[in-house]
């Protein structure tokens, strides 16, 4: 059975007193729940996550790492530093990454396989621009965004990955797919890694929706047969929205 998820990704927010305050009330609004729960600080508030959180059921995870092991990287971060804080879990290819840091499949093929070569779960999103939308070529753009990065993989490396579907028209507008959307693109996911790999395989991976999931939308979004969980960004940022959102799965 695919494992239903639930992940905060907290962007370039909160400095230290503001997440330890926040995984403070993270830790008394949470309820009790089979789903994974997952935060992504910012890199100076990883171990102190960790730390807080080690005993608890919420796992501590990176935004991005960087695809070399060592080097003159000004300002990257390697996996093994990442695994020397207690991450086992990295995000890789957001939107926001493409966006603005210029990130693309080739790119990321690389990041995906070193984290996988340091023993690190990924959390890989990917989805299309409101233009390609509205021009229906949005399921061409997911088809080649997953192709290009990770169909070199082989069926093994698929035990370590989880997908994040990001129509980037809804993030951070305050737009959001409508939950028959969500489903027809997750479906349609599950159909490419089947004709890549096996159904076997496209069954067992959890796709996690992306785009402005809300405590008034989370229950009719993950209720949708394919849709396994949300990566949440801005209300992630509140423990009580955040909450709601992981009773909804």
């Amino acid at each position: 059975m695919r494992k239903k998820i639930v992940a905060g990704n907290w962007k370039m927010n909160n400095d230290l007193a503001e997440t330890r305050s926040l995984i403070t009330a993270l830790k008394n609004e949470l309820p009790d729940t089979d789903a994974e729960v997952m935060i992504a600080p910012a890199y100076t508030n990883l171990y102190p996550a960790y730390e807080a959180l080690k005993e608890s059921q919420i796992e501590v995870i990176a935004q991005n790492m960087h695809f070399a092991g060592s080097g003159a990287y000004t300002g990257e971060v390697s996996a093994s530093m990442l695994k020397s804080v207690g991450v086992k879990t990295v995000i890789l290819g957001h939107s926001e990454r493409r966006e603005y840091f210029g990130e693309d499949d080739a790119l990321l093929a690389k990041k995906a396989d070193a984290a996988l070569a340091s023993g690190l779960r990924i959390v890989f999103c990917f989805g299309e621009e409101l233009t390609d939308r509205k021009s229906d070529n949005h399921f061409k753009v997911v088809e080649e965004q997953l192709k290009n990065a990770l169909f070199h993989l082989d069926a093994e490396a698929w035990k370590h990955i989880v997908l994040a579907y990001e129509p980037v028209w809804a993030i951070g507008t305050g737009e959001t797919a409508s939950p028959e959307q969500a489903q027809e693109i997750h479906k349609f996911i599950r159909e490419v890694l089947s004709a890549r790999y096996d159904e076997s395989l496209a069954d067992s991976i959890s796709i996690l929706y992306g785009g402005s999931v809300k405590p008034n939308n989370a229950v009719e979004i993950f209720s949708q047969p394919d849709v396994d969980g949300g990566l949440i960004g801005g209300a992630s940022l509140k423990a009580e929205d955040f909450s709601a959102i992981v009773k909804a799965i």
